[in-house]
């Protein structure tokens, strides 16, 4: 899954790991890369596509699929943090909405496209989703569910071609993690540990100094060898 010729789409492209995504991507050799913002977008490269794209607005995810001819790698990464104390629900539907819905929403439109490119859907998590941060508990809780929602893409898409890949970010120096006091991976960095790990085919990928210094145990843990026992359940259903 080299990045040479291949065509992307990144959601939340305008600022932090999203802008660093579409850079790294035109530097690895990426023959068009799709910005999904919702705001407009310029990019003095001429392999960038802006496209008016909030993830939460199904006419907008009909009018990208309308635009993108082809389509190699799909990049879910747009998102929303807000600090909460889970007293109000609202909040943690605010986060669903973007983290999980538009993240669903998106790969489901561009499913025909990415089966028919044998591509890959890359989903842009967190640490988060594997244990939750309680200053941003509805981030944390939408990012769990966006992990699971990953998983299972990942099993039911396997026998179409589809890889599914889950990002689990440490710390990035990000507008979202302004006012946490503790060392940060740059944008720049996180994105190049990104796309090293989508070339790699790691299905898990650990992309900054934080993350990946849990990498190799989560790959052999028991949470991840029962996510390899469940998904053999999609072949063989249970009667």
């Amino acid at each position: 899954m080299k990045l040479t010729n291949k065509t992307v789409l990144i959601s939340g492209a305008n600022r932090g790991i999203g802008r660093a995504l579409v850079e790294e991507a035109l530097n690895r050799g990426a023959k068009r890369v799709y910005a999904g913002t919702r705001t407009p977008f310029t990019h003095p490269d001429k392999r960038v596509t802006p496209l008016i794209l909030d993830v939460t607005s199904e006419a907008q995810i009909r009018e990208a699929v309308k635009q993108v001819d082809s389509l190699d790698i799909l990049i879910n990464n747009a998102g929303v943090a807000f600090y909460d104390d889970l007293s109000d629900r609202m909040m943690i539907e605010r986060h669903l909405a973007v983290n999980l819905f538009g993240m669903y929403g998106l790969s489901q439109a561009f499913l025909p496209a990415l089966i028919r490119s044998r591509g890959a859907i890359v989903n842009n998590l967190s640490l988060a989703a594997l244990a939750s941060l309680p200053p941003i508990a509805s981030y944390s809780i939408s990012k769990a569910a966006a992990f699971s929602l990953t998983q299972s893409l990942r099993a039911f898409l396997a026998g179409q071609g589809v890889r599914v890949y889950a990002i689990l970010t440490g710390p990035v120096d990000t507008d979202m993690s302004r006012d946490f006091d503790i060392p940060k991976a740059s944008p720049a960095s996180a994105a190049n540990g990104i796309f090293d790990g989508v070339e790699k085919e790691e299905e898990d990928i650990f992309p900054d100094a934080m993350s990946a210094s849990m990498a190799e145990s989560w790959r052999g843990s028991v949470l991840k060898a029962l996510e390899r026992q469940n998904a053999a359940f999609v072949a063989a259903p249970v009667s």
